[in-house]
């Protein structure tokens, strides 16, 4: 029931003895306090909620101010295009998750001769599979254990029940650029698949998304995204989460560099990477560390090996 409201001035109050001498001690007026016992009274709940006074209004999440651009000067022509459709989907999901969660980048450079050199002698195998192997299936087997060892990167925040979501299984988004946009396909349960049925898998969607065919279980149900700047290059990126998880890697184009091994300068095949975190849920520390694994994973492809299943 709503409390009942503040008495008239000069009615008195009621109110147990005890009360007034909360009151007393907590500087209330029990005149300015709506009673919510019975036939109005005051409680000592509602001499303390005055003394708290009113819940603060809750924090308005930031957004962007619109602006209406300038007409262009003369002589000077422009094209209009509507933001709308897919286009505009990627825009509002991007500008959520930008104003929603406080992300932090780490990244780190990456030798990976060893892996150059293994997928090489495996390519033909591969191939005779029906496969063209990438480095992108390493990666993804490389993902998931990372992902194992480190559970809070796989998860997302439920804000409405404010719970942590840790998710137990491992589906993987791989970012591809089509003519209408980023599409994200995922591969389901890549923890549980070989190099090469990963390599036709991620070929196979990579296709449906250029030709606009992904159907919707293809897009839907990612814990984890990865996306390529590949052929692109760059040495530096800092990709925003995919909203409803905490974390996206971006993986770089491989260089040949010099590089000072044992006392002397040798080539190598190097490649940065970089992760994003949300830091509602992951620590600098944790996605440090988690970044320093996947570092060894790739430097080290028969250690990776060995953790295929």
């Amino acid at each position: 029931a709503a409390p009942a409201p503040a008495p008239e001035p000069g009615l008195p109050v009621l109110a147990t003895p005890g009360t007034r001498r909360v009151a007393r001690e907590l500087g209330v007026d029990l005149r300015a306090v709506s009673g919510s016992g019975k036939h109005g009274r005051v409680t000592r709940e509602d001499v303390e909620r005055a003394k708290e006074g009113p819940p603060p209004p809750p924090l308005a999440q930031p957004r962007p101010v619109a602006t209406r651009l300038a007409a262009p000067a003369a002589g000077q022509v422009e094209e209009r295009i509507a933001l709308k459709g897919l286009r505009k989907v990627i825009a509002e999901n991007m500008v959520r998750s930008a104003f929603t969660a406080p992300h932090f980048t780490y990244v780190e450079e990456v030798d990976v001769t060893r892996l150059v050199a293994l997928r090489d002698r495996l390519k033909p195998r591969a191939q005779a599979l029906g496969a063209e192997l990438s480095f992108l299936p390493f990666i993804l087997k490389a993902v998931t254990i990372m992902l194992k060892e480190h559970p809070y990167l796989n998860a997302a925040l439920d804000d409405a029940t404010q719970e942590i979501v840790l998710k137990r299984y491992y589906n993987l988004g791989v970012a591809v650029a089509t003519d209408r946009g980023l599409m994200v396909p995922v591969v389901h349960q890549a923890d549980q698949k070989s190099l090469v049925e990963l390599s036709t898998e991620v070929a196979h969607l990579a296709d449906k998304a250029r030709a606009m065919k992904l159907d919707p279980a293809d897009i839907k149900g990612s814990t984890f995204t990865i996306t390529s700047l590949g052929k692109v290059g760059g040495i530096l990126a800092t990709p925003i989460i995919n909203p409803g998880e905490v974390a996206i890697m971006g993986i770089h184009r491989i260089f040949v560099r010099p590089a000072w091994i044992d006392g002397k300068v040798e080539p190598r095949s190097q490649m940065n990477v970089s992760l994003s975190f949300d830091h509602r849920v992951v620590d600098g520390y944790v996605g440090a560390v988690a970044v320093q694994r996947m570092r060894e994973l790739l430097e080290e492809p028969e250690a990776l090996l060995l953790e295929l299943r």
